[in-house]
């Protein structure tokens, strides 16, 4: 279960992407340093309780207009073999000490639970309070058959967000699940889509709508 520590980390999450942010490829402040506040998200659990997982929604307002971002995290009491280029940064956490924080659509045990929500075998968690699940995120799958689970993956950026392009075992198809970096809230998945997942995301106005973090497409 996830399990949240009322504890300090230094530097914060913010800390951390507010110097992360800037370089990647779907940031929309290019020449900014992001001003942010979170506002949203859920986590998931990792059945061996070695690694944090968390879907952070996080506001930039230092532009004409707000834009909301959503930050797959994954929190590792040591470093990830060959994940250099997808590490954050390294943060003291007050109960568990070094942590290393990574961008989590590298990290193979946030894809996979990410895929077991999609399908069906994992129950999304509250942000902020440990062991209870989040009924306001919902993961829809349009087919009835239970896919096994992940046999590999890629990832890539393009200008709106991640594809995780991912193989299933035993039967080798490939799925297409895109994590939606920029929120648009209200925006749902277009219809031709095999799954989502969706959350609450905040308006300007401090109201919440319903919107894809997550969606998922066949590949031929």
């Amino acid at each position: 279960m996830a399990v949240i520590h009322r504890t300090t980390l230094t530097p914060t999450k913010l800390e951390l992407l507010t110097s992360w942010l800037p370089a990647q490829p779907w940031y929309r402040g290019k020449g900014r340093q992001p001003e942010l506040a979170r506002t949203g998200g859920f986590r998931l659990d990792d059945p061996k309780g070695q690694v944090g997982i968390e879907f952070m929604a996080v506001t930039d307002t230092s532009g004409d207009q707000p834009v909301t971002y959503q930050v797959p995290f994954s929190y590792r009491g040591a470093p990830l073999a060959g994940a250099d280029e997808a590490l954050i940064g390294t943060t003291e956490h007050g109960v568990l000490g070094q942590r290393w924080v990574y961008d989590g659509t590298r990290d193979p045990v946030l894809v996979a639970q990410l895929f077991a929500l999609v399908v069906g075998k994992a129950e999304p968690q509250m942000q902020s309070t440990s062991d209870t699940p989040d009924p306001s995120v919902i993961a829809w799958f349009a087919e009835s058959d239970t896919l096994a689970e992940i046999a590999a993956t890629t990832a890539t950026d393009d200008p709106n967000g991640t594809d995780l392009l991912v193989a299933t075992a035993p039967a080798g198809r490939l799925l297409t699940l895109h994590v939606n970096r920029v929120l648009h809230p209200g925006q749902n998945a277009d219809g031709r889509a095999l799954g989502h997942v969706t959350a609450d995301a905040t308006l300007p106005d401090g109201t919440t709508a319903r919107t894809a973090y997550v969606v998922v497409h066949a590949r031929p």
